[in-house]
């Protein structure tokens, strides 16, 4: 078996994820081979495999910082929410099943045999496994169900680390709470405390150290300070709300996305948001895509429901009158692409079953199918160009089919990882005008050809001079860099020689 530390925390969100991160990077820059692993995610972000596997996104940061290729083995059970009380179950990659929580935690036996293969492979091919835990390392009420925290720590003989987040008070309750409803022999795994997200002067909390060591009887191993500008992919859209610091302006490419319920793979938009030019707004209310550019539709986990929700909030109206008007570019990703058309039909219930019509803007039409496309795809696009390589690398997640009844398409589809042949050699529509277009394509944005080609069209649209293409390459070198700046962020706060020593390194 090899060495295995699990992250476990006071409750979601208090930031396992990245903390995983910064270890796995760290211990991968000391030369060991080291693997994340989170048996059970449930997340609308996820990414495509080179073997065509969905997973969730914050493993793929982890896969990155050890310097792996993600892979399903690193988070086998991946849950996406479709409704309040239904989820899909992705397994290995693949989809598994529709189930309710009752259905699922029934299923609970078959589903750990699952996790147990998928560790075994990952420990069988790494030195160290560091486990990031779901929720919080006390949910006693669901002992007897759970897939992700105890059992997989005992499964793998691992120490735990324990995660608290400072920043949104009572640490002292949340630490020595979850302390004291652990069990004994639980509580004995529990080598260290992270202390997250502190804002100030450290100094400041050298008695609360010292407090959280004499009542709880563990070493408290750091006291992270809050980093702004972080610039890694979260593993929750709970992040979205960060990037309205920058107000629209005329100097400016202000970007409106859609804040849909089920929104699926923020992420797609990270690279944009973190360009300087640019103004990034999550917007909630139809009154707030006054004075964008641009108006962008993104996926979602439940295409027919959000396209209603957006009807009936009355962002039907307002981007079709953007359109009538010609104000502005109007984008469509995935779900959204879908629902820039005329109808969208469910005949197979991959959803809810039925049809709706969208919003008319592209004369296409789409039906939800059950069977799921995930491939890696490199392309070529067709209605935005410049002197420099515009191609475009991403990956398809969708149930769905589009028919383009007239129209251009958007991309040349250049290679399709694993191809099932057949696959259409064309992704997306767009406008005649070349300022409505949808695609399927997540990660469209990545790379910063054709992302500064595409804020380019936008800003001479608006009267601005266009940048030059080391603009964005500087945003995307930036952006891979984040995960040392982390990394460095960890080590200068923590006692990693002390966690390093624990794991006989």
């Amino acid at each position: 078996m090899p060495k295995a530390l699990a992250i476990l925390g006071t409750s979601s969100d208090v930031g396992k994820s990245l903390v995983t991160a910064g270890l796995g990077r760290l211990l991968y820059r000391k030369g060991v081979n080291v693997a994340p692993f989170k048996s059970q995610n449930m997340s609308l972000n996820s990414f495509v495999t080179v073997d065509g596997g969905e997973m969730g996104r914050a493993q793929v940061l982890q896969a990155h910082a050890c310097g792996l290729l993600p892979h399903v083995d690193m988070n086998p059970i991946l849950l996406k929410p479709e409704a309040d009380h239904r989820s899909q179950v992705i397994v290995q990659g693949k989809v598994w099943g529709r189930y309710d929580a009752k259905g699922y935690f029934g299923c609970r036996p078959e589903l750990f045999r699952f996790v147990k293969e998928s560790y075994g492979r990952l420990a069988a091919r790494h030195d160290v496994i560091i486990i990031e835990g779901a929720g919080s390392a006390a949910e006693i009420n669901l002992r007897d169900r759970d897939l992700v925290n105890w059992p997989v720590v005992e499964m793998a003989d691992a120490s735990v680390i324990l995660v608290a987040d400072i920043d949104r008070g009572g640490v002292f309750a949340q630490i020595l709470g979850t302390l004291d409803l652990l069990e004994s022999h639980e509580r004995q795994r529990v080598m260290g405390i992270i202390v997250n997200k502190f804002r100030g002067d450290r100094r400041l909390f050298d008695d609360g150290v010292q407090i959280l060591e004499e009542r709880g009887s563990v070493p408290v191993l750091g006291v992270l300070p809050f980093m702004r500008q972080l610039e890694l992919d979260q593993e929750d859209s709970v992040t979205v709300d960060s990037h309205d610091a920058k107000p629209f302006s005329a100097e400016t490419v202000n970007v409106a996305v859609v804040l849909l319920p089920h929104m699926s793979n923020f992420t797609d938009f990270n690279a944009v948001a973190a360009e300087d030019d640019v103004a990034f707004h999550y917007i909630k209310r139809p009154e707030q895509l006054e004075g964008a550019d641009v108006v962008i539709i993104p996926g979602t986990k439940n295409t027919l429901g959000d396209l209603r929700y957006l009807l009936g909030m009355g962002f039907g109206e307002k981007i079709q009158a953007r359109v009538r008007e010609n104000t502005g570019e109007l984008m469509g990703l995935c779900g959204g692409f879908q629902m820039l058309g005329k109808m969208i039909s469910d005949h197979q219930n991959a959803e809810e079953g039925g049809e709706i019509q969208g919003l008319g803007v592209l004369d296409i039409t789409s039906e939800l199918l059950l069977d799921k496309q995930t491939t890696q795809v490199t392309a070529k696009p067709l209605f935005v160009s410049d002197s420099w390589d515009c191609e475009v690398r991403g990956y398809e997640i969708h149930m769905g089919l589009t028919h383009r009844l007239s129209g251009a398409p958007c991309f040349e589809v250049i290679h399709r990882q694993n191809s099932r042949g057949g696959e259409a050699s064309h992704d997306g529509v767009v406008s005649s005008d070349g300022c409505i277009w949808g695609t399927y394509l997540h990660g469209v944005f990545d790379q910063p050809g054709f992302r500064r080609a595409w804020l380019n069209r936008i800003r001479r649209r608006k009267g601005l001079s266009g940048l030059d293409v080391s603009v964005s390459q500087a945003v995307s070198g930036r952006l891979a860099s984040a995960l040392d700046r982390w990394a460095d962020h960890m080590e200068q706060h923590i006692q990693v020689s002390r966690i390093f020593s624990h794991l006989h390194l």
